[in-house]
């Protein structure tokens, strides 16, 4: 970090019809907290980027929609040109509280941990009247136990669409061989533990509606086997047996 006093603060927002909700997320975001905030739009049918430059931020527009981890490869790359010592990862669907962004980045900077995710399960029945389907809570919950004991952590949700990272994580993680879908984050997790480095979380309120993203139960299902994909794959990578390419930071198998 270049200036552990004062870090460098960029947010990203990678976009897909996000015109009805980006105001909202913008507003909640404290005055101060960040020093930039970058778009990258994937391929959007409605006015999510014209809007978006109208409020003063970075904008990117991908010709070709790229998949959900395709469009965070775009967000961090641009993070890391612009100098961010900080990079905190908020979708603008209004989904997460942009208000604890300065919490996140302030728990990077002391140096207490590398990774910060927003957990929307402090209790269950908090998750449940914020709307979150009960099959995607228990699905959650199931999926977030296995993957605690597969990685050895502690966290509350490993599926939060909210996360901050130091800058030495997304230079280190070799996070450009992942998926281009939404097993991006699990596998991006799942590096950050291989390579050494600290995950913690923060509450965060769950706020589902009809504007706010969300995967489909056939979607879910795949995302789901594609997680535990993942952690048998940590683990046979950890163990020698097999190396897998997303833990290797040359690219190759």
């Amino acid at each position: 970090m270049t200036n552990p006093e004062k870090p460098k603060i960029i947010a990203v927002m990678p976009a897909y019809n996000a015109a009805t909700t980006l105001e909202r997320t913008l507003a909640d975001i404290p005055a101060g907290s960040v020093d930039q905030i970058i778009l990258v739009d994937d391929c959007s049918r409605d006015n999510t980027v014209e809007l978006a430059e109208s409020l003063g931020l970075t904008v990117i527009r991908h010709q070709n929609n790229t998949g959900y981890g395709g469009n965070q490869k775009t967000c961090y790359t641009k993070a890391l040109e612009m100098g961010a010592d900080i990079v905190v990862m908020i979708h603008p669907d209004y989904q997460y509280d942009s208000r604890v962004i300065p919490v996140a980045a302030e728990l990077i900077r002391l140096g207490n941990v590398d990774v910060i995710l927003g957990s929307r399960i402090r209790t269950r029945a908090e998750a449940l009247q914020g709307g979150m389907p009960g099959w995607k809570y228990i699905a959650n919950r199931c999926l977030t136990i296995t993957e605690n004991i597969a990685l050895g952590q502690n966290l509350g949700d490993f599926h939060s669409g909210f996360r901050a990272y130091r800058r030495e994580v997304l230079e280190t993680v070799p996070w450009r061989n992942n998926s281009d879908d939404f097993v991006f984050d699990t596998q991006f997790l799942a590096q950050a533990v291989a390579f050494g480095f600290r995950l913690g979380d923060v509450p965060v309120p769950v706020r589902y509606f009809a504007e706010a993203s969300s995967i489909n139960f056939r979607r879910s299902t795949r995302y789901g086997l594609l997680t535990l994909w993942v952690m048998m794959q940590f683990w046979l990578n950890r163990l020698g047996l097999y190396r897998a390419r997303i833990f290797q930071r040359d690219g190759v198998h």
